[in-house]
């Protein structure tokens, strides 16, 4: 397994940089000056030329390149118009727009996307993959019917939908739920959970659909092995044979996927955010691609892909304890 961990790691620390070159080219691919992007329309020839030599943007690419990285891993220093700024590792830029570096919009942003996605995650597995199972177990009566056919319902729509319909009818008619804001967890768990719970319902919602349909695919499928066979033969009872047996072997493919969706999602839910006007990762980088803020692209970019690959390693590692069939090497 460490042989194994180990290639991961390399393989994935191979990935990350060149998703970091391509990234950093993006500041090459649009059609005007990027201090010219970053600054704003109504910069001065002087101003632009100040952020352009700050920024390093008058050497070589490889050197900007090589300054970038250093500063993910050291820090850097910026010269705002004369005022030296010290941007601590990781730096991962400096917004002329927000006047702030990069790293404090994402430690600013990013607490609220994980608090979104957390809460979420735990709806749509216990509540998807639970349903599916369920269904499996009762296949072909009235409540596989009903359940399937809810998780139908749920798939097809969208979550501006939903999103939309939830918040007129429970905050704005009714006003059972208080608006959705996001306070620190630290500050008051109480109103930290009260001002997600609509994000987590209607996020949570959507993807319990699919959970539940390939939970219950999966479980069918694994239903008829051959090894579940020979537990029943062997005078199992089918309690024993459905948790012990079936259900380990069922739910790999479902890690896989809640691995991948985990680590996406953790690099923004835009729509989820911007219905409930939340400002995570997702709606930052949103706002950045139409304000042209290429730092915060970038970054947003970078932590995406951190959270991809990372989760990724973890899903590989988890399929050598969830089936014992499954040998890393």
């Amino acid at each position: 397994m460490f042989r194994f961990l180990i290639k991961r790691l390399l393989l994935a620390s191979t990935t990350l940089v060149a998703i970091s070159i391509v990234t950093f080219l993006l500041f090459f691919a649009v059609p005007s000056s990027p201090a010219w992007v970053m600054c704003g329309r109504n910069c001065s020839p002087e101003r632009i030329a100040q952020v352009e030599q700050s920024l390093g943007l008058d050497q070589p690419i490889t050197k900007q390149y090589t300054d970038f990285v250093q500063g993910i891993f050291v820090g850097r220093t910026i010269d705002d118009a004369g005022t030296i700024r010290e941007c601590e590792a990781p730096c991962l830029g400096y917004s002329f727009r927000s006047k702030e570096p990069v790293t404090d919009t994402i430690t600013r942003s990013l607490p609220i996307t994980v608090s979104i996605v957390g809460g979420a995650m735990v709806i749509f597995l216990t509540v998807g993959v639970g349903l599916g199972m369920l269904a499996a177990l009762k296949k072909g009566t009235v409540f596989d019917r009903v359940a399937i056919g809810a998780s139908v319902g749920f798939a097809s729509t969208q979550t501006y939908t939903l999103g939309g319909v939830l918040l007129l009818v429970l905050v704005y008619s009714t006003g059972l739920l208080p608006n959705p804001h996001y306070t620190p967890i630290t500050e008051n768990p109480l109103d930290w959970a009260s001002g997600m719970l609509l994000p987590w319902i209607t996020l949570g919602l959507i993807n319990s659909a699919m959970y539940a349909r390939l939970s219950r695919a999966q479980m069918i499928e694994t239903l008829q092995e051959d090894f579940v066979r020979t537990a029943r033969a062997k005078g199992l009872s089918p309690g024993v044979v459905n948790r012990r047996h079936a259900l380990r072997a069922a739910i790999t493919p479902i890690v896989t996927i809640a691995g991948v969706d985990l680590g996406a999602y953790l690099g923004g839910v835009v729509i989820t955010e911007s219905v409930f006007s939340l400002n995570g990762i997702g709606r930052e980088a949103a706002q950045a691609v139409t304000d042209l803020n290429l730092p915060i692209v970038m970054a947003t970019v970078l932590l995406a892909a951190f959270f991809i690959v990372t989760m990724n390693i973890i899903v590989d590692m988890l399929y050598a304890v969830i089936d014992p069939r499954v040998r890393l090497g």
